[in-house]
């Protein structure tokens, strides 16, 4: 927990008070605040627990300069403490999918993940089970943003960058697919209250 910081939001408090920071205070990260909020936006779920996402956390001053430029300039990047690239690559989950077996199930649960993966996955091309694992990297994407303001941090998503820049930058497989960047740290200004539509406007019930 951070120094000032006495004990985490709950899921609501976090939800609430979650807005777009693009100013951060001036201080490295804690990087055991750092590792528990990664530890708790991996626990988000996904289908067959394949865990597709992967993050890189880019701190070192003239790598966030290079990330920046790949950013078209934004300043967030450079004025957070860190950025969490936050990607998907499902080739790797093919790979190593029998990692993703619970170990309560035992040889057959690692030999059913495989049949799994093959089955679902095989027939399609690099670009299309890419697709697939990218929808499970974003719900990871949004349990982080979640974890972070749990404890005390700020965040803005951002989904304007180059990706084939940023895979050169940090020495990214090409097949990757990215959710997004996550400048991350604590904020030096109050963004914009949050702003949404009612339940009544994006919702049908049936």
């Amino acid at each position: 927990m951070t120094a000032t910081q006495t004990k985490p939001l709950s899921v609501p408090e976090a939800i609430e008070t979650r807005v777009s920071i693009r100013k951060y205070v001036q201080e490295p990260m804690d990087q055991g605040d750092l590792h528990e909020i990664l530890r708790l936006a991996g626990l988000a779920p996904s289908a067959w627990n394949f865990q597709t996402w992967r993050f890189a956390v880019v701190q070192n001053p003239e790598l966030k300069e290079q990330l920046k430029a790949a950013a078209y300039g934004q300043g967030q990047i450079t004025s957070a403490p860190a950025v969490i690239v936050v990607y998907s690559d499902m080739e790797d989950t093919i790979a190593t999918v029998e990692e993703t077996a619970h170990p309560g199930m035992g040889e057959e649960g690692r030999v059913g993940q495989r049949k799994t993966i093959e089955g679902t996955f095989g027939g399609q091309d690099v670009a299309q089970r890419g697709q697939w694992g990218l929808s499970q990297a974003n719900i990871a994407f949004g349990f982080l943003m979640l974890a972070a303001r749990s404890m005390g941090y700020d965040t803005v998503p951002m989904l304007g960058f180059n990706p084939q820049a940023v895979k050169e930058l940090l020495g990214l497989p090409e097949h990757v697919q990215f959710a997004g960047l996550l400048p991350i740290g604590k904020r030096a200004e109050d963004g914009f209250p949050q702003h949404r539509h009612s339940v009544e406007r994006v919702t049908k019930f049936y």
